[in-house]
C-alpha cells in the first residue's frame, strides 16, 4: 500500500491508481491521495513553526504555497486540482487554514499566556454550515495543558485564507476557513516551540477537520456521515517507508530477550541443587550491538517527515521502546536493570497479584504420575507439521524451526523462527496447546504483520507483548490445554516478579515456591531464573496479566480480529481500525486454526455469558 515514489515528485498528474504530486516554487506543493470531497489550502513562508502549514501538510488532499509569490503563480494549479476533484465528487469543500496573529507583547517569562482561540468562517450553503458546526464542536472539546479554547464564528469565510483561482460555482463549491492559535510558540520571538503542545494541536486539529469533512459529505448527500478517519490518507508516503525501514534495521541488530537470557540455566541448577539459598552465577551471550551507537541512529530518524499522525505516534512509541531495551542491555547485571524493566513491562498491580494468589490457593498441584513425554526433536517435528498446515492454506506462511543448545528448556519464538531448546522434555498432552500458543499466535501475527507494507506490524508495535502473550495463553485455554500445572506456573511467575521487585533474593523466592506452594525444585529454579535474569526482569508477569486482559476483551463482546493483523497492543486497536478504514492495512493472511474448533467457540460463548475469571480457568470444560 505504500506510495514508493519520492515523497514529493514533480509529476503533475496522478495515475489512475496513485496519488497526485506536484511541486510548486519555494517549497510549495500539491498532494492529493485520491478523489476526496475536500481540499486543504495554506499560504505561508513560515515552514518551521506554522501550525496551519503542518496541518495542511498532513492532510490527504492539500495545496501549500509561498506567501511571497502571491496567488498568481498557483491560480492555474488550484483550478486544475479543483476541477480534477470535482470530476469524482458532486461537491467540494475548500478549507483555508491560516495562523492567527500572536501577542507580540508577551515574553518568555510573562505571567500571561498566548490566547487559545480559533476562528471559523464558512460560505452560506447548508453543507458548509454543517461542516463548520461540526468543526466548532470538535475544537470546543479540546483541552491542552489544562486550557480550553475559545471558538469565534465569522459571518463568512475569510477570503484572505483561500487561494485565488477558485471557480465561482456556489452550486458545487463550498468554502471553510480556520484560524489557528499560536500557543505552541515560546513567547518573545526567539523561534522556540513547545513540541508536545505542537504535536497534540496538529493531531487534534487534523482530526477535527476530518470530522468536518464527514459532516460536509453527509449534509451534501443526505446519507449518514462516513467514518471520519476513513477520509485520511490511504497510502504511506516514502518517508514512512524509510522510517519503518530504519526502525526495523535497528530492531534486527539485536535480540533483546536472547541478550538478557542466560545460556547455562541447566548447568546452574545442577551446581545449586540442594542449596537452601542458591546463588547462581549465570553467563550471557556477548552483545551483538553497541547500545550507544544504536541509540544515536534511533534518534536520528526523522519521524516528522512521516506526515501521518497515527503512524508518527506508532513510530514514536516504538522508538521509545527500543531505546528502553537498549538501555537495559547497557545495564545488564546491574541494580539499575530491574528498575528499567519496570518501565518496560510495569510492576505487579494488586488485582493481578490477588488473582495469582487465588490460582495457587484454588488449583492443586496435579498428582505425580508417569505421563508420556516428548523431547526436543518430537516437539520440533510437530511444529514443522503445524507450519506446513498453515502454509498449505496460506503460501506466505513461511517459518522455520531451530533446535538450540543455548536456551533454557522450552520454546520461544523470534520473528518467524520457532526456537526449541535441546533440553526440552514435556508432556505430550501439552504439546498441541503449546504449539497453538507459539505458532498459532506468535508466528502467525509476525507473518500477517509482515504483509502490511510496514515492518513494524510484524516486529511488534510498542507494548504488544502483554496482550500477545495473553492471546497465546488464551489459545491454550481454548484448546483445553491450560492445565493445572500450567496455571500454577503462570501464577508463580507473578509472585516471583512481585517478590523480586520488592527486594527478595533468589533463595527467598526458592523457599516461597518450594516451601510455601509445593513446587518441585527444578520447576521453581527455572521460574526464578527467568525472573532474575540479567538483574531482574519484570516480563514474566505479563502472561497472566495478558490473559486477564484478553478475557475482559472477549467478555465485553468484542472480537479478536484486530489482533491477527499483526503484533499490536489493545491500546492500538482504535488506530489499527482507523488504518483499516483508510484502506492502508490488509485483512490478515492467516487466522488461527484453533478458532475453528467447536470447543474453542463453546468456551468463548461461556466467557461472554458471564462468570468470574478464576471460575472459568478452574473449569475449562466447553460445556
Amino acid at each position: 500500500m505504500a506510495d514508493r515514489t519520492p515523497a514529493w515528485s514533480a509529476a503533475p498528474d496522478r495515475s489512475d491508481d496513485g496519488p497526485q504530486h506536484h511541486v510548486l516554487p519555494d517549497g510549495g506543493r500539491v498532494y492529493v491521495d485520491r478523489p476526496l470531497p475536500f481540499l486543504v489550502a495554506h499560504r505561508s513562508d513560515d515552514t518551521a513553526h506554522s501550525l496551519a502549514r503542518r496541518v495542511a501538510a498532513i492532510s490527504p488532499a492539500s495545496i501549500l504555497w509561498s506567501a511571497g509569490d502571491g496567488d498568481a503563480g498557483v491560480a492555474d494549479c488550484v483550478r486544475s486540482v479543483v476541477a480534477r476533484q470535482l470530476e469524482d465528487c458532486p461537491r467540494l469543500l475548500v478549507v483555508g487554514l491560516h495562523d492567527l496573529a500572536g501577542d507580540d507583547s508577551l515574553e518568555e517569562d510573562s505571567a500571561r499566556l498566548e490566547p487559545f482561540r480559533f476562528t471559523i468562517g464558512c460560505s452560506r450553503d447548508p453543507a458548509a454550515q454543517a461542516a463548520a458546526g461540526e468543526l466548532a464542536a470538535a475544537l470546543a472539546g479540546l483541552c491542552i495543558d489544562l486550557r480550553e479554547p475559545r471558538i469565534e464564528r465569522l459571518d463568512d469565510a475569510d477570503a484572505r485564507a483561500l487561494p485565488a483561482g477558485l471557480p465561482d460555482d456556489a452550486a458545487r463549491l463550498s468554502r471553510l476557513t480556520l484560524g489557528l492559535p499560536r500557543i505552541h510558540l515560546v513567547p518573545g520571538g526567539h523561534g522556540g516551540i513547545y513540541p508536545q503542545v505542537f504535536h497534540e494541536l496538529e493531531t487534534r486539529v487534523f482530526d477535527a477537520l476530518l470530522r468536518a469533512a464527514a459532516a460536509f459529505v453527509a449534509a451534501g448527500s443526505g446519507r449518514p456521515a462516513p467514518q471520519h478517519r476513513s477520509l485520511g490518507r490511504s497510502r504511506y508516503i516514502e518517508a514512512a517507508v524509510v522510517a519503518d525501514r530504519e526502525l526495523a534495521r535497528i530492531s534486527r541488530s539485536f535480540d533483546f530477550l536472547l541478550g538478557v537470557s542466560p545460556i547455562d540455566t541447566v548447568e546452574q541448577f545442577e551446581r545449586c541443587r540442594g542449596q537452601a539459598a542458591p546463588d547462581p552465577r549465570f553467563r550471557y551471550r556477548p552483545l551483538t550491538v553497541d547500545p550507544a551507537l544504536a541509540k544515536r541512529a534511533l534518534h536520528a530518524i526523522d519521524l516528522r517527515a512521516v506526515e501521518d499522525p497515527v503512524l508518527e505516534t506508532l513510530f514514536q512509541q516504538k522508538r521509545q521502546e527500543l531505546d528502553l531495551q537498549l538501555t537495559l542491555l547497557q545495564c545488564r547485571n546491574t541494580p539499575a536493570f530491574r528498575h528499567g524493566s519496570v518501565m518496560l513491562y510495569g510492576a505487579v498491580e494488586p488485582a493481578l497479584l490477588a488473582d495469582a494468589h487465588g490460582i495457587l490457593a484454588r488449583v492443586a498441584e496435579p498428582p505425580a504420575g508417569d505421563p508420556e513425554m516428548v523431547g526436543a526433536h518430537e516437539v520440533g517435528d510437530a511444529a514443522q507439521r503445524m507450519i506446513a498446515r498453515y502454509r498449505h492454506k496460506v503460501p506466505v506462511f513461511k517459518a522455520d524451526v531451530c533446535l538450540r543448545e543455548d536456551l533454557a528448556p522450552g520454546l520461544m519464538v523470534s520473528g518467524n523462527s520457532v526456537l526449541v531448546s535441546t533440553a526440552t522434555r514435556m508432556r505430550r498432552a501439552r504439546l498441541d496447546a503449546l504449539l497453538q500458543h507459539e505458532v498459532g499466535v506468535h508466528v502467525l501475527t509476525c507473518i500477517n504483520g509482515g504483509q502490511q507494507g510496514l515492518g513494524i506490524f510484524g516486529a511488534g508495535l510498542a507494548g504488544y507483548e502483554g496482550v500477545q502473550e495473553g492471546l497465546g495463553v488464551f489459545a491454550e485455554y481454548l484448546v483445553g490445554g491450560l492445565t493445572p500445572a500450567r496455571l500454577r506456573l503462570l501464577a508463580a511467575r507473578v509472585l516471583v516478579v512481585d517478590a523480586m521487585l520488592a527486594g527478595a533474593a533468589f533463595g527467598d523466592c526458592q523457599r516461597l515456591l518450594v516451601g510455601e506452594h509445593g513446587f518441585a525444585a527444578r520447576t521453581a529454579f527455572t521460574i526464578i531464573a527467568r525472573v532474575f535474569r540479567s538483574g531482574g526482569l519484570a516480563k514474566d508477569a505479563i502472561y497472566l496479566r495478558g490473559l486477564r486482559q484478553v478475557f475482559a476483551f472477549v467478555a465485553a463482546g468484542r472480537e479478536l480480529d484486530p489482533f491477527w493483523l499483526g503484533k499490536i497492543a489493545e491500546a492500538h486497536v482504535p488506530m489499527v481500525e482507523e488504518l483499516q478504514a483508510r484502506g492502508i492495512l490488509r485483512a490478515p493472511a492467516a487466522t488461527p486454526e484453533f478458532l475453528t474448533r467447536p470447543e474453542a467457540r463453546a468456551r468463548i460463548a461461556r466467557i461472554r455469558a458471564g462468570g468470574a475469571f478464576l471460575d472459568h480457568l478452574q473449569d475449562p470444560a466447553p460445556c
